[in-house]
């Protein structure tokens, strides 16, 4: 590494002020910085100083994002070869997943990055390190048969109308991701719903059929095949990281204990989706809305959803209050569309979406609200006096 420092450092002339590769600065401090701890240090006008910069909080959830991709390739080897039969050695299973999953990443890295680091030359600012984040959550809430030109143009759609358009990292209204399944679902339907996608190369071999828990739900199916354990664990069919509830678990309390990720819009998530299942379980009269309440957190990508997307610092609600509101109608909505929608049972992409179009609107009122409340002390207080 100590070569490497001293090879940045001596191209890093250029790429200064009056230097010949000015116009690249940012991509060249872009990659410096993701390689080594920035050295800039604080001289004047700071209030807080903390060890914790955009970056450290990037790469804390990427790292809380690692249980879910490293299952994900797993269950793609196992629902392939559970199905066909074969070798079904742990190894061997995460090898096949390996090879579907890990292009996926690198052209959802490759396209974000590039074109984060075209709009930050032409722009003259610094790369941001938003999208470290956006490029693992993208492949992981996308079925594992999705075409890469597919994947590629739903990156490139998201990073430059739903992103770049709005300023970049910080300025964004929408989660990018879920405006990335959003564009890929509604240009591709056929790519992102049915049985055929959620099993890798389920479309060559006729045999091979991964109907998801939802999707039979919807069509009018009765009885679930897979047990409760099959969707805690997440042995069943379903986007790349979505499936294990556990794994997701694992990563929502790094996400908790480190103060990344709002704890408050996670249950309150779960406790809307609680009393719009209860609300369809008192009143069921098809399949999905007779489907237990709390199995509708183990399966879809409710969990995913709730603890990676939901709770995106720029998107969601800033307030208090407004979080605990924020969260409750992410979830209530997320159930509510599942059910009303058979042609979309999946509904916390659409949930997440458009309550990221309505947190400002609830930040608004939580402090239009404190406001009020502290006028009305204050005169209380003037006429006591």
């Amino acid at each position: 590494m100590k070569f490497l420092r001293k090879k940045l450092d001596y191209i890093k002339p250029a790429f200064l002020r009056r230097g010949k590769f000015q116009k690249f600065a940012p991509a060249f401090f872009a990659i410096d910085s993701f390689l080594f701890v920035p050295n800039h240090t604080t001289r004047t006008g700071a209030h807080i100083r903390d060890g914790v910069d955009l970056k450290r909080v990037m790469y804390t959830v990427v790292l809380a994002l690692l249980p879910a991709l490293f299952f994900g390739m797993w269950n793609v080897g196992y629902q392939h070869f559970s199905q066909i039969g074969g070798d079904l050695s742990f190894w061997h299973l995460m090898g096949y997943g390996a090879t579907k999953v890990l292009p996926m990443v690198i052209v959802s890295y490759g396209i974000g990055l590039g074109i984060e680091f075209l709009f930050a030359i032409k722009r003259g600012h610094e790369v941001n390190e938003g999208y470290l984040v956006t490029g693992m959550l993208i492949p992981l809430i996308m079925p594992v048969e999705l075409p890469l030109w597919m994947l590629a143009l739903a990156v490139a759609f998201a990073v430059v109308l739903g992103k770049e358009v709005f300023g970049g990292t910080g300025m964004n209204i929408l989660n990018p991701a879920l405006l990335a399944r959003a564009f890929a679902f509604f240009s591709y339907a056929p790519y992102m719903s049915g049985d055929k996608v959620w099993v890798a190369d389920a479309a060559k071999l006729d045999a091979v059929s991964g109907e998801t828990i939802l999707g039979t739900l919807a069509d009018g199916g009765g009885q679930v095949s897979h047990s409760v354990m099959d969707m805690f664990m997440g042995y069943v069919p379903g986007s790349i990281g979505e499936t294990s509830v556990l794994m997701i678990l694992i990563g929502a309390a790094l996400l908790i204990f480190t103060g990344v990720a709002s704890w408050r819009i996670m249950l309150s998530a779960v406790l809307g989706a609680a009393v719009m299942g209860l609300i369809f379980n008192a009143t069921a009269v098809n399949p999905l809305m007779a489907f237990p309440w709390w199995q509708h957190m183990l399966v879809g990508g409710f969990a995913f959803g709730i603890v990676f997307m939901a709770t995106d610092p720029v998107s969601s609600a800033q307030t208090t209050k407004g979080k605990w509101i924020y969260g409750f109608f992410v979830g209530f909505l997320a159930v509510m569309i599942r059910v009303f929608n058979s042609a979309y049972p999946e509904g916390v992409m659409m949930a997440i979406l458009l309550m990221n179009v309505f947190a400002p609107t609830i930040d608004h009122y939580v402090i239009q609200s404190n406001v009020k409340r502290r006028k009305n002390r204050l005169k209380k207080l003037v006429k006591a006096a």
